[in-house]
């Protein structure tokens, strides 16, 4: 079913690096973590909790699906810390059921249409990849990468901005999401085609749902002067303001990150709707509790999992490159 070059569409990072695979209707996800220096402490207590924050709960736009998701470290940790070897892990599929009565719908605003183009599937159980469910492996990961950012004074937090106001009951709705770290030092990032900025909207436009990426003002900076969003320095260097959102030129200045990420309604909702089949035949689409109604709060340490594993990766090229690890901005 899958392209032309599996380990580019499955793998994220170049230094520290997560590859995954499995699916929403299959018995397991998996993943291997590269990279990952010898010497880490892993907190599993830490590691539990960063995928409860992402599991299925009894909040009101949660899934009923009901994933315990416990995690299996298999290789790479021994005697509680990390070897230098990959990491493999499993994440098991436990409440695994297929709608027979929307398998075979075209989801408006899915996956299941533009899979049918690209790998001429019939139905939506070959959509798992296109799942939610699949960012339990970039939790997984993200918790790793955030320990190791820890021990060097990085934090990152996320937060729900806003949420839409539904038109109906069972509707599905959109979010603002904002995320800021804090602690990185200056340099992380490269001038051109690999900016801190351009990974940071990869990254983010790589979660299900995602449709908006912006960092620092955004698009508030493009009704602005320079007067008012240039960040001047004192004779020490340290910033007054931090209109551009801790990077400049591609590369992190030592100030906060921080941006914002916009999350699309998602697909299903908990009504009946109309659309058509995969022969292009009307059907209906039956309402489900199966599906989150938003992707908040649960996409929050999704988005925390992926800033902090581009902050790694980037931290981890500048170690190797300079020998020795950055001092950071006395800001």
């Amino acid at each position: 079913m899958w392209g032309y070059d599996e380990l580019t569409m499955d793998t994220f990072g170049n230094i520290y690096r997560l590859t995954d695979w499995g699916d929403t209707h299959g018995d397991f996800m998996e993943g291997l973590i590269e990279g990952c220096p010898a010497g880490l402490h892993v907190d599993m207590g830490f590691l539990e909790a960063e995928l409860n924050r992402r599991a299925p709960s009894g909040d009101a736009l949660s899934t009923r699906r009901c994933e315990p998701d416990r995690v299996d470290l298999l290789s790479g940790v021994e005697n509680g810390c990390t070897t230098g070897d990959p990491i493999r892990f499993r994440v098991s599929n436990v409440d695994v059921k297929i709608s027979e009565s929307n398998r075979y719908v075209l989801k408006p605003s899915h996956a299941s249409y533009t899979y049918m183009r690209k790998y001429g599937i019939t139905d939506n159980e070959q959509c798992g990849r296109a799942s939610a469910r699949q960012t339990v492996c970039r939790v997984v990961a993200g918790a790793m990468a955030k320990q190791w950012l820890s021990e060097r004074g990085v934090t990152i937090t996320a937060k729900t901005v806003s949420i839409a106001t539904p038109k109906r009951e069972g509707d599905s709705l959109g979010a603002l999401v904002e995320c800021r770290i804090c602690g990185l030092p200056a340099g992380l990032g490269e001038p051109v085609y690999d900016k801190f900025s351009a990974r940071l909207a990869y990254a983010m436009l790589s979660i299900n749902a995602a449709k908006g990426f912006e960092y620092g003002e955004g698009f508030r900076a493009a009704e602005m002067s320079g007067s008012d969003c240039h960040d001047l320095q004192d004779a020490d260097f340290s910033f007054r303001t931090n209109h551009d959102g801790g990077i400049q030129g591609g590369i992190t200045n030592g100030e906060e990150v921080y941006f914002r990420v916009a999350f699309k309604p998602i697909p299903s909702v908990r009504y009946d709707r109309e659309t058509i089949d995969f022969d292009g035949k009307p059907i209906v689409m039956r309402g489900s509790d199966r599906n989150d109604l938003c992707v908040v709060p649960r996409v929050l340490p999704v988005v925390e999992a992926m800033a902090a594993m581009v902050a790694m990766d980037f931290y981890c090229g500048n170690i190797m490159e300079n020998g020795e690890e950055m001092r950071r901005s006395s800001s």
